[in-house]
């Protein structure tokens, strides 16, 4: 039996639990700080209507009661959380317990590097298994869209316990899952961290304080040609930055690759035509009559760019690598946030 700890109560979380705690062979706990909220089980529904049904062996505020004896510890976070997580699991963690992140970008290889032992496995998805929502907190969430296959970066370990542990993730989620060669291969990323700024910025560049718009929209079946122009712009500086690190070659596919486009009209046509994606919503707050304006406390702006553009410009500055349209996008993100506090 493999005895699966996970950390958070989001919409990944509580997909992550049911869809694993449905199958035989795992015990699934969650680690969260309203453990009050939650039921026994999760029921985890997808598109199709299938349900996945899984009955959990603990759900707790307590690190000590489900990370001594646990195999797999994942973090399913937003970045500002992980390295208060990180501290509190420390001192319940061993040698032979992996440590992973679901969402790699947002700093969790940079973080655990600083909080935990250089002998504690760590892992981390490239991009995340699932496209998830919460339906009712703690008890039931919607899994709209699965992935075709995997990809994961795994230090502070040997290369056979590398390969063994992949194969584990295989069986977990049913896909094939591909070995990366560096956590920077899923430390920096051009998904969420350039694919969700690019969107944001150009929907809101010429936002003032007061101003509102007069309906909320669609944040992928809305895209928009100069949205996938600075994605496209962004992407090619960072695949231009990803040559001067131990990155594989084409291990981080560029954008126009990945979603099987040539240019933009045709990234955007894709980007809005995505099933799973056509019902997302920017995030504003407001309403049809008084009007909507950009939603600051959204993980948009808390998590995409604080953490996951703050890594990738980060590294960039570290190297001296000039990257002027990530520049841009990400002050303008930076100065958002400042002054909506």
């Amino acid at each position: 039996m493999t005895n699966i700890c996970i950390c958070g109560g989001g919409s990944l979380g509580h997909t992550i639990a049911g869809y694993v705690a449905s199958q035989e062979g795992y015990n699934v706990s969650v680690l969260t700080r309203h453990s009050e909220k939650w039921s026994k089980a999760i029921d985890v529904t997808d598109m199709d209507n299938r349900h996945y049904y899984g009955e959990l062996s603990c759900v707790t505020n307590d690190p000590s009661k489900v990370v001594p004896n646990a195999h797999i510890v994942l973090l399913c976070l937003p970045g500002y959380a992980i390295k208060d997580v990180l501290q509190q699991i420390k001192p319940f963690l061993s040698t032979s317990t992996f440590v992973g992140t679901v969402v790699s970008s947002t700093g969790f290889f940079f973080m655990a590097a600083e909080e935990l032992t250089s002998d504690i496995p760590l892992f981390g998805f490239q991009r995340v298994p699932f496209i998830a929502r919460t339906k009712e907190y703690g008890k039931s969430a919607s899994l709209l869209g699965y992935k075709s296959s995997l990809s994961v970066a795994i230090e502070n370990t040997s290369d056979v316990k590398k390969y063994d542990f992949t194969s584990l993730l295989e069986l977990i989620f049913h896909v094939p899952v591909k070995l990366l060669g560096s956590h920077y291969e899923v430390s920096l990323t051009n998904s969420n961290p350039l694919l969700h700024t690019s969107r944001i910025y150009t929907m809101w560049k010429d936002w003032r304080p007061g101003m509102r718009y007069d309906r909320c929209q669609r944040f992928y079946a809305d895209w928009t040609i100069e949205a996938a122009h600075f994605y496209i712009e962004m992407d090619r500086e960072f695949q231009a930055m990803l040559k001067l690190l131990p990155v594989t070659d084409n291990s981080i596919p560029n954008v126009l690759d990945y979603y099987e486009s040539h240019d933009e009209q045709s990234l955007r046509d894709k980007l809005a035509s995505i099933p799973a994606f056509k019902s997302l919503m920017a995030p504003m707050i407001g309403n049809d009559v008084d009007g909507y304006e950009p939603d600051f406390n959204s993980r948009y702006f808390t998590e995409d760019f604080p953490y996951g553009l703050h890594s990738i410009v980060k590294v960039a500055r570290e190297l001296n690598f000039p990257a002027p349209v990530i520049d841009e996008v990400y002050r303008w993100g930076m100065d958002m946030i400042a002054q909506s506090q």
